[in-house]
């Protein structure tokens, strides 16, 4: 049974340098990520449309800024409706303070071009690169093999936060472990996923080369291989914002009208099981919309912005139940599934789910961007490559070859990473350094930024 007082470890990788202030040492960590470089490349990555010219349509930067907040609020209600009263003094606010970390920095390893990124560069180890090279050069080491073959952004996102933003060292951010712990979406190794139907293990979590971080936070928090409680919490507020959002987004780009968003909430496919919830958001829209003169004469943005606002506080309350109601399963590692998915809101969920996949992800300039995204990450990675292939361990570089240049071009900090891990992990081949080292460099590139760079190299 895990409790609080492990899992709130407010000890780092490496003991801070910097003396006290007023702040919880978990409160530090929310301003670390704030200033991080990682966190304002979010204003250009997508969220769900690449390369959106109209600004009001979220960013991968104005979503997780919306998950924390979320994520602060659920945990707010969950304490003072329930938890509160098992923990000690002040450590409600430590909770809130890793939960608006942890959603704040949630996406930070997802690629350009949003999760079709993640897709992209899958194919490129696994079509273009070609699987059998891949094993070739990693040994037929079928762990490392795996962990490009099942790219995962939230793997990256912990390699981000624990090696690649380097600051004084190679520890990133160097946030303390409660956070580090509450940050890890998925529990399994790229060769574990799908063990024992646990959602948490659906996905890889981390990869070989943070395996040591990994088995040092779990021993730190105490989890074990489960997961953190507050990380039901964090996933909760991702998976409520993404699913209704994404869904205002579409009435803002005029993808879809208020009318038919409503009659597919009334009317569509998987409606019928969902219509109570419906009824009571709706029921909450009205209320919110109540101060207007004509409030069925204002713009589709305002209805959309009214349901999102009315959704959210609903999901909210669902949400608290379903921890409240499983916190003995959390708490000892047996609960399997997602909060959102535990209570009567669940088919709303889906709906919500159906009405994105069905009428805003798929629009056709949406996947003309997600296809131009593909060729955009597939032609780097290639290019860049052919440079890291021959890099050698000391990252000496000869600029007058071909292979020296694209090595120049490459990022200076994630340089310097390589070459620090390739002698600190000495029992990982090279070649598996040098492929991480072109799949953080791709990865880091903001949508922008990667289509000009591609541009500049191939005259595109």
């Amino acid at each position: 049974m895990m409790n609080w007082d492990t899992l709130l470890c407010a000890d780092r990788p490496r003991p801070s340098t910097s003396t006290g202030d007023h702040r919880e040492q978990f409160e530090r960590d929310y301003d670390r990520a704030v200033f991080s470089s990682p966190v304002k490349r979010l204003q250009d990555k997508a969220q769900v449309f690449p390369l959106e010219p109209h600004d009001s349509v979220r960013t991968r930067l104005t979503h997780s800024l919306e998950v924390s907040s979320i994520a602060r609020g659920l945990v707010q209600k969950v304490c003072k409706d329930f938890l509160k009263a098992k923990l000690k003094d002040g450590q409600d606010r430590q909770i809130e303070a890793i939960a608006a970390t942890c959603g704040l920095i949630h996406d930070l390893g997802n690629p350009p071009f949003g999760h079709s990124g993640e897709d992209a560069i899958r194919e490129w180890f696994k079509v273009t690169l070609k699987e059998q090279k891949l094993r070739d050069l990693l040994q037929n080491r079928e762990e490392l093999v795996q962990d490009f073959l099942q790219f995962e952004g939230n793997a990256q996102t912990l390699r981000i936060v624990a090696k690649l933003q380097v600051l004084a060292d190679f520890h990133g951010l160097n946030l303390t472990f409660g956070t580090l712990s509450a940050l890890c979406k998925y529990t399994a190794s790229s060769t574990e996923i799908g063990a024992g139907g646990d959602h948490a293990k659906a996905k890889p979590g981390y990869f070989i080369s943070e395996a040591g971080v990994i088995a040092e936070i779990r021993n730190k928090t105490g989890t074990g291989d489960a997961r953190n409680p507050i990380t039901f919490l964090i996933e909760a507020a991702d998976d409520i914002v993404y699913s209704v959002a994404d869904i205002e987004d579409g009435v803002k780009k005029r993808i879809l009208s208020w009318v038919q968003l409503q009659h597919l909430l009334e009317h569509g496919p998987g409606a019928g099981g969902a219509s109570q919830t419906v009824k009571e958001v709706l029921a909450g829209k009205a209320r919110i919309l109540a101060p207007s003169a004509a409030p069925d004469d204002l713009p589709d943005d305002i209805q959309a912005a009214a349901f999102r606002t009315a959704a959210v506080g609903v999901l909210i309350g669902t949400a608290s139940v379903a921890f409240q109601q499983n916190y003995d399963a959390i708490m000892s590692g047996q609960f399997k599934g997602k909060l959102v998915a535990a209570g009567p809101t669940a088919a709303f969920m889906e709906l919500l789910k159906g009405i994105g996949r069905s009428r805003i992800y798929g629009t056709a300039s949406n996947l003309k961007l997600e296809l131009l995204g593909r060729r955009v990450i597939q032609d780097l990675m290639t290019l860049f490559w052919e440079g890291a292939s021959v890099l050698p361990p000391d990252c000496t570089i000869k600029p007058k070859k071909f292979t020296g240049k694209l090595q120049a071009l490459l990022s200076d900090a994630y340089r310097k990473v390589f070459q620090h891990f390739v002698q600190a992990q000495a029992d990982l081949p090279l070649d598996y350094h040098r492929l991480q080292l072109v799949t953080d460099y791709v990865c880091g590139m903001t949508d922008s930024f990667a289509k000009r760079l591609h541009a500049e190299l191939t005259n595109g």
